[in-house]
């Protein structure tokens, strides 16, 4: 312990009371006995502190009838900071009053974790800034044999990829890994001169340059995906979600991705084509004109989509929500929409978005539907969510700045808000449910590129709400959602405990502007319909809608009975 400054200034004075109650803790007498007991031993007649109820003596407690422990510490703490010295190191006992544990400081928190893709060690930027050599370049690499597709590679599995790489020459010793393969083929393709190309879809960084990503594994970032430098980003004006098709060279020294020398296409066109295109937020939105019939000879025997084409009718760029509890057959629901769309319009893009679901799900979706499927389950982080989400909305853009009719069917937006939260920390209020309140401008920003394009194409997400969870943050994420929609299929559990299905609440379910996309003649008869079933409660009124669609080989045979009635 260091001993007071020796030099004594006015202001070090002790103050009258201070000198009266003894000597302080940093004094050689109270070090040593302190009020009796040595330190370390239990003073008889004395606690820990002192007997904060008689006079204190010579006890750190002292000084003063009562409390006097308190104001003690008070008058040490202002003396050490006014001579500079360290905190008062007590011994390990409690004789006296000069005992006591010292308080200690809070341990250091673990830092937040870090969600960042990790990339390897990248190429040098300054190696592509001329865009002439680079092209030369781009010549030099590949001057024999077949082109190798690194897209293909990775769809492979491990059995497969492992006889690929052993058929080209390729040696390993024991059982090697997919990275060790797919560097394996780079370096045999470096050697013998072999172009490698890639396919994928651009993935932007912050920093300019990106990475190709690829549809069989969900939009993935990986080490080893190709990199694509920033003079060739600029060079043709590219965006996050264009298809690409490059030129490869293979990684050499230290790299552990391949790099992009020359774009061979964008979009399936010329690169240069990509300038003449109206970007997606220049595009002139409008309500949904076109209709997307779900009624389809495949799934006859099932009413469900003709009951939904009757009470919530849905078009190219609607924006919808099924809102359901758990277990209403939502999952079947989303899957017989999923093979209408790919039955009756096949020339539509049809994605389904699958977020935090279970993997069984995810295959039963890939065996049963006919679009892509993409996917991030829910052991996986969120940044997986969110990239996966983010890729297939830019993706849809692209596509829709092309003319294309795109189709998402999002299951659930719930959870994708969920993720959005989960790495958003506490950089806003925190609202009720523990919801971030700005942790939903990015997934209303995807829900809401949902449109129909005045001239062009159109981008309908029709996407699944989760209620009655017991999670308050679920009602609010809906509640937020709720407005931004312009149909909504409600789904309801009375119904389900009847086993009836589809378990759809018709006064509660509708689309706004639906005289847009009904006939005039078939309006009105539904309309009709409506009013004759207002009378009744939810489970009596979809009962006789479905006893009367089942005796019906169509809707318009069904809505041309309704006017005989």
């Amino acid at each position: 312990m260091e001993a007071a400054p020796s030099e004594s200034r006015p202001e070090d004075a002790p103050r009258r009371d201070e000198s009266a109650g003894g000597n302080g803790p940093g004094s050689d007498t109270n070090r040593g006995n302190g009020g009796g007991a040595p330190a370390g031993e239990s003073g008889a007649g004395h606690s820990q502190h002192g007997d904060r109820g008689q006079p204190g003596g010579d006890n750190y407690g002292g000084g003063e009838q009562g409390g006097g422990y308190w104001k003690q510490r008070r008058r040490d703490k202002r003396k050490r900071g006014r001579h500079g010295g360290q905190p008062w190191q007590p011994g390990p006992g409690g004789g006296g009053g000069g005992g006591g544990q010292h308080f200690q400081p809070k341990p250091p928190q673990p830092p937040p974790p870090n969600f960042a893709p990790t990339f390897g060690d990248l190429p040098d930027p300054a190696g592509f800034n001329d865009l002439a050599a680079l092209d030369r370049r781009a010549d030099e690499i590949a001057t024999g044999g077949s082109p190798i597709f690194i897209d293909e590679l990775y769809a492979l599995n491990h059995a497969d990829l492992t006889a690929l790489a052993r058929a080209n020459g390729v040696h390993f010793d024991g059982v090697p890994t997919r990275l060790q393969m797919l560097e394996g083929v780079f370096k045999m393709a470096a050697e013998q001169k072999r172009e490698l190309r890639d396919r994928g879809w651009l993935d932007l960084t912050d920093r300019g340059y990106g990475f190709i990503v690829h549809k069989s594994v969900n939009y993935r970032l990986y080490p080893e995906n190709t990199y694509v430098p920033e003079s060739l980003v600029h060079r043709y004006g590219l965006k996050r979600g264009h298809e690409i098709e490059v030129r490869v060279q293979a990684p050499h020294g230290d790299e552990r991705c391949p790099s992009a020398v020359r774009i061979e296409s964008v979009m399936g066109a010329a690169p240069e084509q990509i300038a003449s295109l109206t970007p997606f937020e220049e595009l002139i939105p409008y309500y949904p004109l076109k209709r997307i019939l779900l009624e389809a000879p495949e799934v006859q025997k099932d009413v469900s989509m003709r009951a939904v084409d009757i009470l919530t009718p849905i078009g190219f760029g609607q924006r919808g929500l099924i809102v359901a509890p758990p277990r209403t057959g939502k999952t079947v629901l989303l899957q017989n929409i999923a093979n209408s769309v790919s039955e009756n319009f096949p020339e539509a893009k049809l994605i389904l978005l699958l977020i935090d679901e279970r993997p069984e799900e995810v295959t039963d979706f890939k065996r049963h539907t006919k679009g892509e499927v993409v996917s991030s389950t829910f052991d996986e982080s969120p940044e997986s969510h969110v990239h996966a989400a983010e890729m297939v909305g830019e993706k849809a853009r692209r596509l829709v700045e092309q003319g294309e009719h795109v189709v998402i069917l999002l299951d659930s937006i719930t959870r994708l808000a969920r993720a959005y939260n989960a790495l958003t920390g506490n950089q806003g209020k925190t609202m009720s449910g523990g919801l971030e309140s700005n942790a939903l401008q990015k997934p209303k920003r995807f829900f809401g590129a949902a449109r129909n394009i005045e001239g062009a194409g159109s981008l309908t997400i029709i996407g699944t709400a989760l209620i009655d969870t017991g999670s308050r943050m679920d009602e609010i994420i809906f509640e937020e959602f709720k407005g931004t929609g312009n149909s909504e299929l409600h789904l309801d559990r009375g119904l389900v405990e009847r086993r009836i299905f589809p378990a759809i609440n018709i006064d509660r379910s509708g689309t706004r502007k639906e005289e847009l996309i009904y006939h005039p003649d078939e309006l009105q008869r539904i309309h009709g319909l409506r009013r004759a079933m207002q009378g009744l409660g939810p489970i009596e009124s979809m009962e006789m809608l479905i006893t009367r669609l089942k005796k019906t080989n169509s809707n318009a045979e069904f809505l041309l009975a309704l006017g005989k009635q």
